[in-house]
């Protein structure tokens, strides 16, 4: 019988592998070819102790980062914090081409002085997410300039325009007779050979970029490296709920917008999308997430990231703002228990209900009607600091109401 000491490095290595595997599956949406090869490049970094090449590219298009470009720097600082060796690409050659993906048109080419400038900024921004002691900032450039067009015909041969056309948005748009130019044929191809240059084992974007990402895999297979893996992230919703995050569209949260703007912008994203801003910028316990009160979970939120960006006190301050400009008629949603005087000032909120169950649910003191009924029937709700266990007492018209439910949650309400 082999003794139990014998296994333990394997079993050690098998519980490493499972736990950065769990670390590296938050929020993602496809790893390609499969996560079977993922596993394999993982377990052979864990037994051999060398890091994975991870490599995410940014196009320095505009200067300032918001909370969209976010999701793949808290994938990288992910994978620095699992221990493997973080690359920073600043597309500064491709920026003056401008990415096609998910373009129903051709880019405006951005000038060299214009993404020089940009690309200063991001080198300073990343820091949010990233250490600057364990993080390699690269320029693609550095590689694409010096290439020589007997060099760049080559390359421009490893891949053929009918594969290009089956990308979506280039068919869209040869179908309905919008120009492509060619140089946007060139963007996958030096995504790709990035990928050759920089030795990648995996490479991070967004799933508008599926393409380009792949491409990389194709031209990294006649090198003799190994193909990196794909792994493609959510397009994060801006404050609107509905498109992807965009200072064109109006709806981004920069990272570096003063700490009130990025507080109030936070209070604002619909309570739907809580989740996933949970689990695609933090590193927060999802359970726990679940178990907040939407407007709750938002000052959490959007103290946890103001804080991330500029610091506690800014956070705490930003707190203070935003309630000052938003009187708390509402609920006034704590992490600990409140203690002394729990009145409310400020305007109730109105509500149509007829019942104290319906009242909670309107006045999103609860999440369902279920667990409206379940709190008054245990007496864990109060109104004007009396004990309600009726779920159908009936609501004064025109009365302000003060209502406690459970330890930490407040509100004034009123029935029109």
């Amino acid at each position: 019988m082999r003794s139990s000491s014998k296994n333990r490095p394997d079993d050690e290595s098998e519980t490493e592998l499972e736990r950065q595997l769990a670390v590296i599956r938050r929020g993602v949406a496809e790893i390609l070819p499969s996560e079977a090869e993922l596993r394999e490049r993982l377990s052979r970094s864990i037994s051999t102790r060398t890091p994975l090449l991870i490599k995410a590219g940014f196009d320095p298009t505009a200067p300032h980062l918001h909370l969209g470009h976010a999701v793949l720097l808290q994938k990288l600082h992910q994978f620095q914090e699992l221990g493997h060796a973080v690359t920073f690409l600043i597309g500064d050659f491709t920026g003056m081409i401008g990415d096609p993906s998910g373009m129903s048109e051709t880019r405006k080419p951005l000038t060299a002085e214009q993404v020089k400038d940009n690309a200063k900024t991001y080198q300073q921004q990343i820091r949010h997410f990233l250490d600057p002691a364990r993080t390699t900032i690269a320029f693609n450039s550095a590689w694409m300039r010096p290439m020589t067009a007997e060099q760049f015909i080559h390359l421009a041969a490893q891949y053929n325009v009918a594969r290009m056309l089956e990308r979506e948005d280039f068919r869209t748009r040869f179908e309905a007779h919008r120009p492509i130019g060619l140089h946007e044929f060139l963007y996958p191809l030096i995504q790709g050979y990035d990928s050759v240059m920089l030795r990648a084992d995996v490479e991070l974007g967004g799933t508008d970029q599926k393409f380009n990402l792949l491409v990389g895999r194709e031209l990294q297979k006649p090198t003799g490296q190994p193909p990196q893996i794909v792994i493609t992230m959510p397009l994060l919703e801006g404050t609107d709920g509905v498109r992807k995050m965009s200072k064109s569209f109006g709806n981004a949260i920069g990272i570096e917008e003063p700490p009130e703007e990025i507080f109030g912008k936070i209070m604002n994203v619909p309570d739907g999308l809580m989740h996933r801003y949970y689990q695609l910028l933090t590193d927060e316990d999802l359970n726990l997430v679940r178990s907040m009160h939407p407007k709750e979970a938002k000052y959490r939120l959007a103290h946890l990231l103001v804080e991330r960006f500029h610091g506690e006190d800014a956070a705490t301050h930003a707190r203070t703002v935003f309630d000052k400009k938003h009187p708390p008629g509402g609920i006034v949603p704590l992490s600990a228990e409140i203690t002394g005087d729990t009145s409310i000032t400020g305007r109730p909120i109105v509500i149509k209900a007829a019942t104290l169950l319906d009242a909670l649910v309107e006045a999103e003191l609860v999440k369902s009607k279920s667990e409206a009924r379940r709190l008054i029937e245990q007496g864990a709700v109060d109104v004007d600091g009396r004990r309600i266990d009726d779920p159908a007492w009936a609501l004064p018209t025109g009365q302000r109401l003060q209502v406690k439910v459970g330890k930490r949650r407040f509100a004034a309400i009123a029935r029109s």
